[in-house]
């Protein structure tokens, strides 16, 4: 691979990944404007593999204490905030995992069209502008319920969908639900983790049975500048949401998708 297209990938991951805006799109768009070749498994590996470690060194106090308080919770030790939020944690994830497995081969080879990506931008990406305007509240995601998590979970489950992004779908969820805008995003970012290990785990499985060789050296650079990306993506998007909201990432959606279309429609 060329520096420039690693460099150009690895900041696409990093920043996408946790921004309201598609990263599987963007992912998917960059070798349809550029004559790169498909930079294989092993790279999308090493992608996901720096932004997990980003979200994780970040959350990194918070997941401790989740981690500490969900394990008294099972020993049957009792449940505090910390637990019930890792459970809605856990809870959320299953609608995405199981869709995920059940219709993985037809959103990987029938739903990764531009127009596809195009409808997808457009249409959640106006439900994110609507959940943001009318409908966020002032609730943190420790005060959520069973319910809330499993509407997020199910929503979350869209963003197989290409275009949806993961990041947007949940953040919405939760705006609907009365989430602030930072409970919504960080409760976007926790649910994350999971997700990015399943989508990891299932590339390496992929990976396991590829007998081409690997680049360490392109790996480790993916790896890296998608970790650096993703964390500073994570830390300023949490300030900038607080002052100006999600209507600057809707206009891009729309903006994106429109592109889209007129180029490929």
């Amino acid at each position: 691979m060329e520096w420039l297209q690693i460099v150009v990938l690895s900041l696409v991951q990093g920043l996408s990944e946790f921004l309201p805006v598609s990263s599987s799109a963007h992912l998917i768009l960059v070798p349809v404007f550029s004559d790169w070749p498909d930079q294989g498994l092993a790279f999308d590996v090493a992608l996901h593999l720096g932004s997990l470690a980003a979200v994780v060194l970040y959350f990194r106090h918070e997941l401790v204490t989740m981690t500490a308080s969900w394990g008294r919770s099972v020993a049957g030790r009792g449940t505090d905030d910390d637990a019930r939020l890792a459970w809605w944690v856990i809870l959320a994830t299953i609608p995405v995992a199981v869709v995920g497995l059940a219709f993985e081969d037809v959103i990987s080879e029938v739903m990764r069209s531009p127009l596809v990506l195009a409808g997808g931008l457009i249409v959640f990406g106006v439900v994110l502008g609507i959940a943001d305007w009318r409908h966020r509240g002032t609730r943190s995601e420790y005060r959520m319920s069973v319910r809330d998590a499993l509407w997020i979970g199910l929503a979350q489950a869209l963003a197989l969908i290409p275009g949806t992004s993961r990041s947007g779908i949940t953040m919405t969820a939760a705006l609907m639900l009365g989430l602030s805008r930072e409970a919504a995003a960080r409760f976007s970012f926790l649910l994350s983790i999971p997700v990015i290990v399943l989508a990891g785990g299932l590339e390496a499985l992929g990976l396991a049975q590829d007998e081409v060789p690997v680049a360490w050296g392109d790996l480790a650079a993916g790896t890296v500048l998608s970790g650096i990306s993703a964390y500073l993506c994570i830390h300023f998007f949490l300030v900038f949401i607080r002052r100006i909201g999600m209507q600057p990432f809707v206009v891009y959606r729309l903006i994106l998708g429109v592109a889209l279309i007129w180029l490929f429609g």
